[in-house]
């Protein structure tokens, strides 16, 4: 039997990683990509809980700066994070995966409601579990609820998927010398500001003693080889 770094993770995407090159707000192709993997990783033993943003249909935040109000801006946001985990959801589904999507904001005839116990309970059980919403309040972002959620179902680990190797002291696809960031403390993302989270979420994580992996998500297999023991991407703990 595969040995694993560790049984329980918490995987936050961005809504942006479900968008097409073309533009579109949701492309099958890398749904279903992403789907495969999670299913390899349930049937390794992995008990995983999935955070997904919205931005590839709305952010509330950028709503706002046109003049919308800022709390409907974020719940708007919120509820787009329930359509990429449907997504999410039936593409899993789809491959024999049992999966359940717990939403923080009360809409039960679509998904279930957040309950802490019952997400533990549905990950012992061999469940993915998606938490949709957020945290179900305005002005935290997906990254916050990705620090909370890890925490609340005291995950092992959380891995941040991002389009890029891991933590750069700049933007790698503006800044041609870069430097990369294999290993790093909280106390240093928050010091330098280099933009891996949001602060609230690093500080969570921080008070939290939750470690970090930051990776390249469309680096296929790349989460595979991460629970069977390869050093990919970058840690903060």
């Amino acid at each position: 039997m595969t040995k694993l770094i560790c049984q329980r993770i918490l995987l936050k995407l961005s809504g942006e990683a479900l968008m097409s090159e073309t533009g579109g707000s949701i492309d099958a192709t890398i749904v279903n990509r992403l789907a495969s993997e999670i299913k390899e990783l349930s049937d390794l033993g992995v008990q995983i809980g999935l955070v997904i943003g919205g931005g590839n249909i709305l952010r509330g935040a950028e709503r706002a700066d046109t003049g919308l109000d800022r709390v409907t801006g974020d719940q708007m946001g919120m509820l787009a994070t329930v359509i990429n985990a449907l997504a999410l959801q039936d593409a899993i589904e789809h491959l024999g995966q049992p999966v359940r999507v717990m939403s923080a904001l009360k809409i039960n005839q679509v998904c279930e409601d957040y309950i802490r116990r019952r997400a533990i309970r549905h990950l012992e059980k061999g469940r993915v579990v998606i938490f949709a919403a957020g945290t179900g309040n305005p002005f935290f972002t997906t990254d916050s609820a990705a620090s909370l959620r890890a925490i609340e179902i005291n995950a092992e680990l959380m891995i941040k998927a991002t389009k890029v190797k891991g933590v750069y002291s700049a933007d790698p696809a503006k800044v041609k010398d870069a430097v990369f960031y294999p290993r790093l403390s909280y106390d240093e993302a928050l010091d330098q500001r280099l933009n891996v989270m949001d602060t609230t979420a690093l500080v969570l994580c921080k008070e939290n003693n939750m470690p970090m992996r930051v990776m390249n998500i469309f680096e296929q297999g790349a989460v595979m080889r991460l629970m069977q023991g390869e050093d990919i991407g970058s840690l903060i703990q």
